[in-house]
């Protein structure tokens, strides 16, 4: 269940990127830095943990007790940039009470930036440049009231903030309703068919994931409960060197990409989503990360196979 909560976040700051990968390599991407006080708050920390959250530590051993900041991420908006060429816009609303130390302390500054930066990567597959300008405005465009949809069990009890759970946990905590129309994003390259145009309802049936090495290649498997094959035909595969997406209808989307940052893969590791390494001992987000420490995967070589008896897709790559 979730709660819908009503925004109307207030402009801090904005900043300026551009796109680094294709097929929008160059693009300019203005971010909003908005704050409102019905955002979640981060959990409850000491000095000690929060700098630790900002360095990136403790994402190797995900901690029930590290320091989370959640943020309220928009679809990109197309705009036009002073020279009148294309730009994308983003909002990324956080909780008001974080206003005051953006402003006093420039680390932190740049740790809320940074996080802006990655949420939207997550978000879009876009690639962003690090190098960042600071134009001399609140914001890019008007700050638009929204709504924006809170799982209930995240919110306390009598108050509209919200405590963020172990990092395990934590996937698609805030999700915007009715946004704008997304951006093009770069489509990995696919190995298998396309899929089927139908519409199928989403299943319950969480799938399972392990990685090993198989000489020189890397070898992925993933199992799907209780898999008809009359779906099989209808599955899509991409693949990239640090991503790979696998879309059966009729079951949730399961995507690993080893391209985000540790703090990102943790904060965004999928709940429904259980995974192992070599000995079936390993948690997600734990085996994405141990993948992440491999080598790219070989797009170009990469072969998949079902085994119908299993009911699992293998990957080599």
């Amino acid at each position: 269940m979730s709660t819908t909560i009503q925004l109307e976040p207030v402009a801090g700051f904005c900043i300026k990127s551009t796109v680094n990968d294709a097929p929008n390599h160059g693009l300019k991407v203005f971010v909003n830095i908005a704050w409102d006080p019905h955002v979640p708050q981060p959990p409850p920390g000491s000095e000690l943990r929060i700098r630790r959250a900002m360095l990136g530590h403790d994402v190797d051993d995900p901690n029930p007790d590290a320091w989370y900041v959640p943020v309220v991420v928009s679809d990109g908006r197309q705009d036009k940039d002073k020279a009148g060429k294309p730009a994308l816009v983003f909002d990324c609303v956080y909780n008001t009470s974080l206003k005051s130390r953006t402003l006093t302390d420039p680390e932190f500054k740049l740790f809320i930036v940074e996080l802006a930066l990655q949420r939207i990567e997550a978000q879009t597959s876009l690639v962003l440049s690090r190098q960042i300008g600071t134009p001399n405005i609140v914001s890019k465009g008007k700050l638009l009231p929204r709504t924006v949809n809170i799982p209930s069990s995240l919110l306390t009890e009598g108050s509209t903030h919200s405590i963020l759970p172990a990092p395990s946990t934590t996937h698609q905590l805030i999700q915007e309703v009715s946004p704008p129309v997304a951006p093009s994003s770069t489509k990995p390259k696919g190995i298998l068919k396309s899929a089927s145009t139908s519409t199928l309802k989403e299943r319950s049936s969480t799938p399972t994931w392990s990685w090993s090495k198989d000489g020189t290649k890397i070898q992925i498997k993933i199992s799907l409960p209780n898999l008809p094959r009359a779906l099989i035909e209808h599955a899509t595969l991409d693949i990239e060197p640090r991503r790979f997406i696998l879309h059966v209808p009729d079951y949730p989307v399961f995507d690993i990409n080893l391209g985000l940052s540790d703090a990102e893969i943790v904060a965004t590791a999928a709940s429904r989503t259980s995974a192992s390494l070599h000995d079936g001992n390993g948690t997600e987000p734990n085996n994405t990360l141990t993948l992440k420490r491999q080598r790219p995967l070989d797009v170009d070589g990469a072969t998949s196979e079902w085994r119908l008896a299993d009911n699992m897709l293998v990957i080599v790559a």
